[in-house]
């Protein structure tokens, strides 16, 4: 089953889930025993995250942020850690992710590398300032057309 691990330090890793056991090995990729939370951002999509990434120091994952706010239409709360992305089912189960949603995923990880790598130069002037650029970056000619919509914590 094809799936997309997202790290972040906006490493984009194509997968093989296999069709048996896949739980057990996206536990593997988001680094848990415990509990992997479940999250449904677009209805052919599921996030899959580490249950305690915050709480346990986990870094935020801003590519998986802005994908998730893109796909939801608005600024979402903070994503931590590795996640997995797969394909849903329309019951809610996990399949093969769909060459869109992998396209998706790409095209946001590019941006949000090339807006990191102008913050370095060019840094935000405050946490508002950075939400609004990420917000305006569907608009660029010179990135390509997603609208991606996120909070972030500059720090």
């Amino acid at each position: 089953m094809q799936a997309l691990r997202i790290d972040p330090d906006t490493t984009l890793t194509e997968i093989a889930l296999p069709e048996r056991d896949a739980q057990s090995v996206i536990r593997e990729h988001v680094g848990t025993t415990g509990a992997v939370d479940q999250g449904v951002y677009h209805r052919s999509a599921l996030l899959h995250l580490h249950g305690e990434g915050r709480v346990t120091g986990l870094e935020q994952n801003l590519v998986a942020w802005a994908l998730a706010s893109a796909w939801r239409g608005m600024p979402l709360y903070p994503l931590h850690g590795p996640v997995v992305l797969t394909g849903r089912t329309g019951d809610g189960a996990i399949e093969t992710l769909g060459d869109k949603l992998m396209e998706d995923a790409r095209t946001v990880t590019q941006t949000v590398r090339e807006t990191l790598k102008e913050w370095q130069a060019r840094p935000p002037a405050s946490n508002g300032a950075a939400v609004n650029e990420l917000s305006r970056l569907r608009h660029s000619r010179r990135r390509p057309p997603v609208a991606i919509r996120c909070a972030c914590q500059h720090t």
